[in-house]
Order: C-alpha cells, then structure tokens, then sequence
C-alpha cells in the first residue's frame, strides 16, 4: 500500500509538471504578442511540445484515475474484513528514529542489496510521529553560507515614486495646437499713443481738424517647433516580472520632459535647437531689488506690467527665493505675511499665482501675463514609445522606452513681462 500509495503522488506531481509547461508555453506566446497586433505568435517548438504535453497529460490522468479506482476497492475490502491490525511497537513504545525507519522501510527494501541496483525509484515518506521528529527545529548558533546568509523571509516594498513639482510654467499659459512645424506671427515693439480730442474746424479759413497720428511699430517673427525627447532601456524580462517597473519608467521619462520644458520656456537662448525662452526675449521689463523689500519688488514689477496695458498673470520664482519672501521679518520680527495668501495647496503672492521650480535663476523672478503676452504651442504633446529596433537590443531581448513632445513658444508682446532682479 506505501508503494501505491507513492506511485500515485509521483503521477500527479508529473501531471502537475506537465501542465505547467504547457502554462509556460502559453504565457511565451501572450509575451511575443506583437505590439498593436491581434494574432498571437507561436514557434512551431512550441507547438509540437505543447501537444506532446497534453497528450502526456491524458495519459497520467487515465493512470492515476486507474490507481484511485484500485485503491478505493482495497480500502472497501479491508474495510469488509473487521477490525484493522495494527502492528505492535517496539518494546517500551519508544519511537524509532527517522534512519531506522527507513532501514526497515519497504522502499529501502526494494533494493534488495543491490539486485535491483542502487537506485530508489519511489521516496521514502517520513510520516506520523517521525513526521513530527522530523520537522522539529533547532537553534543554531552559525548561519549558513551562500545566499541567502540568513534565515527568514525578505520583505520587498513596492518602489516609491518621485515627488514631482505640483505647478509647471506650462501651467500659466492657455496652450494652443498647431500642426506645422513653424509658427509665424507678427512681435509689437513699439506704441506711441497720441489719441487726443479735436475740435471739428479750425485756422483761418477755418477747415476740418484731422486727428493725431499714432505709431505702432511690428516686427515679424517666427517660433520653429522644437523637439524634446529622451530614452530608458530596460530588460523585457524585469518589465514581465514587475509590471509595476512600466509605469514608475514612463512617468520618471514624462516628468523629465517637463523639467526641460520648463528651462526652455524660461531660459532658452534661441540657438541651435533651443527655444527663446522669455528671460531671453528682447523688450521685456526689468526691475531691480534696490533698497526694497522682496514682495515691495515685485509689487513695483506688477505695476510696470499694468502701464504697459497688461495684467499680471502669474508669477515665477525659485524655491530658496520663495523661502526668503515668506520667512522675510518687519524691523519688529514680525513675517511680512500680508502679501502671501495661501488658498488651498496654490501658493500665491500679490493675488497671482505662484509657480516655484528651480528652473528659474535664483535671485531672478518673473511676472507677467502668460495667457496674453506669450503662447505656448503643442505640436505633438508628450508620449511614450517602446522599441527592441535598436544597436543589438533584439538578441539581448532588451527594449527601448522613449518620451518625446514636440512645442514652440512665441513671446507676441515682451512689454506684458517684468523680471524682478537681486531678490
């Protein structure tokens, strides 16, 4: 009965084994599926190994149904003819060792010294009270060698994320799409208003007063479209084991694109493949810290932006800058709080809200009006690509994750911007 009893978890550990091949050979095939594609493809191996499984899995099944069947009867039988016998235990009950009672196993007899050679081809199952004598533990005093070097089990935290800023300049601006790679649009640098009231006639004859003439200078410009990208490489098989790896890659690629974005919209110099970036542009205000306060500053900055005809719509400033303007102390010690409102999780200052990044110069702030004075364009927004269609990456089975955007940025009015210098 031990023997049969053995034979029959070797065939169902076997039938286990083989559908789990087959299970392998499945999850390789979902693994291939080509990206975008609807049809899975399958090696013809793994075809042919996939039926010779199945086929092999009938066949243990038919066995082990086969054994069950025996082993139900003999139990009815044994059953029929009364009382079990149970053998008796060594003198003094005493339970044997774990060696010794595989000396007197049945499958230790098999071998019959030898003449059906040395090899078990059943295990011997430690079972009852030698199962208990078995699994007791003991202290140990050395830990092993090799890896693991200790006893236990890891505990593997999920990876945490990056804080990434909560504002973006981009955030300032009404984005517009456009579909060429060139936007052309016409910069006002100069207005002299010279409206005035007229009386009807006048001189001697007297004849029909004309109106003062204004001036209004325009100077073409183009903003080129420009491109931000950058790429991740990754092993296929860390991406199928940690699923969670795909996400924390393409949202660190996108954020990334973000922080460029922001030092071109502000700092780029128009050369080679850069935006010219606001600070860059010619023709906006300036406004120097002198003996004012920081906030007093940037209200003075506000006031340049409103005669030249804009409202202030945003303000840009670094986060050690930020810092000082909010711990900044009256001569009584007092925090000159009055023009910092918070509402929410939006920081503002002077009623405009505040992008702090360190994208910007530190010393160096900027106010203006983003929706009017300048316009951000999108021409293809920021996206993900992957790839094995690079150097040798196919027969390494690694993959290239991109992120790339496509903008321009045109400053139409310079005049509606005022930096706020030595703060």
């Amino acid at each position: 009965m031990a023997v049969q009893d053995s034979h029959l978890r070797e065939l169902k550990s076997a039938l286990r084994d083989t559908l789990a091949e087959n299970d392998a050979i499945v999850n390789h095939a979902e693994a291939n599926r080509e990206e975008g594609g609807p049809d899975i493809q399958v090696e013809a191996k793994h075809i042919e190994g996939f039926r010779t499984n199945l086929a092999k899995a009938r066949d243990l099944r038919e066995q082990i149904e086969a054994f069950e069947g025996q082993k139900e009867m003999q139990d009815w039988a044994s059953a029929s003819e009364g009382p079990e016998v149970v053998a008796e235990a060594k003198e003094g009950n005493e339970i044997t060792s774990v060696g010794q009672s595989f000396v007197d196993s049945d499958e230790f007899k098999y071998l019959a010294g030898g003449q059906n050679g040395y090899t078990m081809h059943v295990p011997f199952q430690v079972k009852g009270d030698l199962g208990g004598m078995w699994q007791r533990k003991d202290v140990y005093t050395t830990l092993p060698s090799g890896t693991p070097s200790q006893f236990g089990t890891p505990q593997r935290d999920a990876i945490v994320d990056r804080a990434h800023r909560a504002m973006r300049v981009r955030d300032l601006f009404n984005v517009q799409q456009t579909s060429t790679n060139l936007v052309e649009y016409f910069r006002v640098t100069g207005f002299t208003n010279n409206s005035a009231t007229t009386a009807e006639r006048s001189g001697s004859p007297e004849t029909f007063t004309s109106y003062p003439q204004s001036t209004l200078t325009i100077a073409g410009a183009q903003a080129p479209v420009r491109n931000i990208g950058h790429y991740e490489v990754a092993h296929r098989n860390v991406l199928a084991d940690e699923p969670a790896m795909r996400g924390i890659i393409d949202n660190e690629l996108l954020y990334g694109l973000r922080l460029t974005e922001d030092d071109q919209i502000l700092n780029g110099d128009g050369t080679g493949t850069n935006l010219t970036g606001i600070t860059q542009t010619s023709g906006i205000n300036t406004q120097a810290l002198g003996s004012d306060t920081r906030i007093d500053a940037m209200r003075k900055a506000i006031t340049k932006i409103a005669l030249a005809y804009y409202e202030a719509t945003g303000i840009v400033v670094h986060p050690n800058d930020l810092e000082g303007i909010e711990l900044e102390k009256d001569g009584d010690n007092r925090h000159m709080m009055a023009a910092s409102v918070a509402l929410g999780s939006e920081s503002r200052l002077w009623r405009l809200p505040v992008v702090e990044t360190a994208a910007i110069t530190e010393g160096t702030a900027l106010m203006g009006s983003f929706g009017i004075g300048a316009t951000l364009y999108d021409r293809m927004e920021g996206n993900i690509r992957v790839s094995e269609n690079h150097s040798d990456f196919f027969v390494r089975n690694a993959i290239a994750i991109l992120a790339e955007e496509r903008i321009a940025l045109a400053v139409k009015r310079p005049e509606s911007f005022c930096t706020v210098t030595g703060i």
